[in-house]
């Protein structure tokens, strides 16, 4: 196991809230990178740090559980309905705690499917604090991204015969990105998972493919893991209408370095949405990265050579 200068968690008061965040690195000085993790609830330290530390070598790692999130859960944030924006807040207020504690004047933002959707709206809205933004399973509009992933489950159903699931997707079509109940939203994810449109080569259910690497890893104790559950499953279920109702297409141009790494069977966040948007948006430079063997998560599906692509790819931009 490699030495770090840096490599602990620690929690901090994020606009009035308690919050979490683990950080590693070689040594001190190094260009931040903040990653923002999908969800809304569902974090991913345990595999950044399982699979891309090599990344710490040149650069410091943070990874936050946001607002309601893994070890930021409390009980408190089931007294009401957290915003989309508030948690674009939070990223300012990383950022801005962050380039201050390292002493950096722009960080590298890294937003993975919902963490995408805080992440460009974080970029549109303060690019100053931002030397790249690095999308992976790139969100862009709510209504749109529901319709095509479930038309790819409803038709892999059909074609692999799975009668039983095909059945229960008819009864639970989206309508403007909002499934009609929690189960028919469940339905569709297990049937993504088992299909390969969220991890391309797993055959594992939405449960047991969140669940397992989270058992195994020591980033979380059980507590830290029931506490997980809890906010993912009620932020998912309170915020969905807000996170479906998202518009990013509307957004066609950030004054920030843009990097995409898009895994070419990702039907959770369907590619061919993401690239159309890709290719409209004005930004100061653009790079598009196809993950050919991997679906929603190319960090999980091709760690290699995504740390890889991080790093060749921010420091070309950057120079770091």
């Amino acid at each position: 196991m490699a030495a770090y200068t840096l490599d602990y968690e620690e929690f901090i008061e994020v606009n009035g809230d308690r919050q979490n965040i683990r950080v590693r690195a070689a040594e001190k000085g190094l260009p931040v990178i903040l990653f923002l993790h999908g969800g809304p609830g569902v974090c991913d330290r345990h595999n950044i740090l399982r699979d891309h530390s090599d990344l710490a070598e040149k650069f410091t790692l943070v990874c936050w559980d946001q607002r309601g999130s893994g070890k930021s859960y409390t009980p408190d944030i089931r007294k009401r309905v957290p915003t989309v924006a508030e948690y674009v807040d939070d990223a300012v207020f990383m950022l801005e705690y962050l380039t201050g504690k390292f002493g950096v004047r722009k960080a590298v933002l890294v937003g993975h499917s919902w963490g995408s959707i805080v992440g460009v709206l974080t970029a549109a809205k303060r690019p100053d604090l931002i030397s790249v933004y690095v999308g992976e399973g790139q969100f862009v509009d709510g209504d749109r991204n529901e319709e095509e992933s479930y038309r790819f489950c409803l038709e892999e159903a059909k074609r692999r015969g799975d009668k039983k699931a095909y059945a229960a997707l008819l009864k639970g079509a989206p309508e403007n990105g909002a499934y009609p109940d929690n189960k028919s939203m469940m339905i569709q994810r297990d049937c993504l998972s088992r299909y390969g449109g969220a991890i391309y080569k797993g055959k594992q259910g939405l449960v047991k493919g969140l669940l397992m690497p989270l058992l195994k890893t020591k980033e979380y104790s059980l507590g830290d893991i029931i506490k997980y559950a809890q906010g993912a499953t009620y932020l998912t279920d309170v915020m969905w209408h807000d996170v479906v109702a998202q518009r990013l297409g509307g957004i066609k141009k950030l004054d920030v370095p843009v990097v995409i790494t898009q895994g070419r069977h990702d039907y959770n966040t369907p590619s061919a949405l993401a690239k159309a948007w890709f290719d409209a948006l004005d930004a100061p430079v653009k790079k598009w990265v196809w993950f050919e063997e991997s679906a929603h998560s190319p960090d999980v599906e091709e760690p290699e050579k995504w740390s890889r692509v991080l790093a060749e790819e921010i420091s070309a931009i950057t120079g770091a």
